[in-house]
Parts: structure tokens; sequence; C-alpha cells
């Protein structure tokens, strides 16, 4: 078999996670109260009362509060935007060393909404983690149909083709990741995408 990712520097890494984030309202409700909550460090800030139980709970999220896991609960068991409380609670699993709490957090969010694109995306990076890059593959090409132009995708994707030693799809996918990006963050391929080259002339 060809050896494919002979790099010249360090093998470039995939990108992380994506957190389900909302559009926080401008201003609370007239007359309303301020929650205030203590914050890591012993900072205080201040939640408005108008808020949903997802939005609180995004909110801590956001702060690194370690009530953010329980406030997600709360939202799904509330069934206030519960498969994006699902996706967001997976990734907290995840980064703490939760990985089958994290596919299952993922996967009911995608009982709940088969179209969560996030949810997809996570869970392809987490198939990717576990090196099943048949199931990655099929995530991250559902996210794609879902959310074309997030560029994040095609990059892990290119990066797991490549692996599969699909080099014409793969290059392709580092193309796509390139039209979507800054010039200066496109080069984040340049490396892989000589490699994945010299093995389909090689393989010809």
């Amino acid at each position: 078999m060809t050896n494919v990712l002979q790099f010249s520097q360090k093998p470039p890494s995939k990108f992380g996670f994506e957190r389900v984030r909302k559009r926080k309202k401008e201003s609370p409700a007239k007359g309303g109260q301020l929650g205030l909550f203590t914050g890591p460090g012993g900072q205080v800030f201040r939640l408005p009362t108008d808020i949903g139980p997802f939005e609180e709970a995004l909110l801590l999220d956001e702060r690194g509060d370690v009530r953010a896991k329980e406030a997600y609960r709360h939202a799904i068991s509330d069934n206030d935007s519960a498969a994006d409380a699902y996706c967001n609670l997976g990734i907290i699993e995840s980064k703490a060393g939760e990985t089958a709490k994290a596919f299952d957090c993922f996967t009911n969010s995608l009982e709940r909404d088969p179209r969560h694109f996030e949810s997809h995306f996570n869970l392809g990076n987490l198939y990717f983690e576990a090196g099943d890059l048949r199931l990655a593959r099929m995530h991250y090409e559902m996210g794609a149909e879902l959310e074309s132009n997030f560029p994040n995708l095609y990059f892990n994707l290119g990066l797991v083709l490549a692996l599969m030693e699909e080099f014409q799809p793969a290059i392709d996918a580092f193309k796509k990741y390139q039209q979507l990006t800054p010039k200066k963050e496109g080069r984040k391929a340049d490396d892989v995408m000589i490699s994945l080259e010299r093995s389909l002339a090689l393989k010809r």
C-alpha cells in the first residue's frame, strides 16, 4: 500500500468540536430582574431571567462554568432545544474523557433532529479519533450536505479520505476547504495536498 501522509513538516491536526451557538437576546425584558452567577475565579456575571434553559446553559458553557453540564440536562428535560443541548453536552463529555457518553449525546441529538449539522460533524470527529474512518467519512459527508460552506468539515474530511487512500477525493476536499477560508488559513492544507498529489502520481 502507498504511504500517503509523508510530510516535510508536522502532520496537520483535524479541527475540533463545533458547539451549537444561539444569538443572544439584545436585552432582558423591561422590568425583569437579573440573575447573579459566580463564574470561574469568583467573577460575578449576570444572566437575564427571560432566557430559556438552553440559552442559560450556553452562557454558562461559554464561560467555562462547571454548572453548564447540569444546565444542559435541565434544557433537555424541559425539551428546550434538546438536540442542541445534547450536542453541546456531548462536547463537554468528550473533553472530560467520557467518550461513550459523548457518543450517546450526539446520537440522542440526531434522534431528535436527524439534520443536526453540529452533531454530524462532532460524531465524525469522534469516529475519526476512534479510528473508524468509514463512519467518520459518512458523518462528515452528511454534514456537508447540510452545511456546504463550513470549511473545517472539508479539512477533516480530506484527512479521512487521505488516510483511506482516496487521493483525488481528498485533494478535492482540501481544495474546497481552501476556497472557503482566507488564503493565510488555507495554507494549512498545502503540505498534505503536495503529499497527496505525489501519491496520486505514483498510483497512476
